[in-house]
């Protein structure tokens, strides 16, 4: 492996890395705080694996008549889930954005974007938050047709950017997607705060 000072290329998840998005925002209430009742329906009826199944290309249309069908006692609530998706959409993490603004001005590596995202609400994520402007390129899934922690779709992101594996790295909030692009020889990092990502990033080599 070449080293860490060849690392040209910064590939960064948007969700959980600079983008708060989190369903509590609307179902806590509609729960009356109920926290152990919130919880029980965000995963077992509206889950994180079938929110995901959107970001590989599924209509949310379809998915939401589909788990209505199995649990037509929650209709309203499915429903809301994609009808109130944008007031699940938060805030940009300051911290995170701001250390991206700091790469992009000084414009030693190459930013892409590699998002697990649906069809139907990314364009939202575009209007809203103008950062997203200051990436090279993003891959997002439901346009490909796979997701992360498909080994394809980081093979696609290297292949479509030409980038070197070794020289570059991958930033995800989730483990499962970092360790896919590790085996792939790309250098990972799992993202839990803004502070850790600079300091993993030096260790790198890359500030």
């Amino acid at each position: 492996m070449k080293p860490y000072n060849t690392i040209d290329a910064l590939i960064f998840d948007f969700g959980g890395v600079l983008i708060d998005w989190n369903p509590a925002y609307v179902f806590l209430k509609e729960f009356r705080g109920n926290q152990e009742e919130m919880s029980h329906f965000l995963n077992t009826i509206c889950s994180w694996e079938w929110n995901e199944n959107q970001d590989a290309g599924c209509s949310i249309k379809q998915a939401t008549e589909e788990r209505v069908a199995m649990f037509p006692e929650h209709e309203r609530l499915i429903r809301m889930y994609y009808d109130r998706w944008e007031d699940m959409l938060g805030y940009e993490h300051t911290d995170t954005v701001d250390l991206l603004k700091r790469f992009k001005e000084k414009g030693k590596h190459r930013l892409i974007g590699l998002t697990n995202w649906s069809h139907e609400t990314f364009p939202v994520a575009l209007e809203r938050f103008d950062f997203l402007s200051w990436f090279e390129g993003i891959v997002v899934s439901v346009t490909e047709k796979m997701k992360k922690p498909d080994a394809r779709i980081y093979k696609l992101t290297l292949d479509r950017y030409g980038v070197t594996p070794e020289n570059a790295v991958f930033i995800d909030d989730k483990l499962e997607n970092v360790h896919a692009a590790t085996k792939l020889g790309i250098h990972g990092i799992h993202f839990t705060t803004a502070a850790k990502l600079k300091r993993d990033l030096e260790t790198l080599g890359v500030c």
